[in-house]
């Protein structure tokens, strides 16, 4: 998935990850896609409910070797 920027949120727990991601959103435009790398478990329902929130669009979320991935498209 082509991304414009990469937020690193590693290693940070609730609530770091979504303030790093609402950051970086703020410097995107519209249609662009921010990937949030996250190890924090709780960030997976914090992503949902965020999004929802906000009515950005989480294309896909994905975890591998305990790296949590989220592709957030601004809306």
């Amino acid at each position: 998935m082509n991304t414009n920027i990469t937020v690193d949120a590693k290693g940070m727990a609730c609530p770091m990850p979504i303030v790093k991601a609402k950051k970086a959103l703020d410097s995107l435009q519209t249609g662009q896609v921010m990937e949030v790398l996250s190890t924090d478990k709780g960030s997976v329902k914090d992503f949902q409910a965020w999004v929802k929130q906000t009515n950005h669009e989480l294309t896909q979320h994905v975890e591998e070797d305990g790296v949590y991935k989220f592709y957030v498209r601004k809306v």
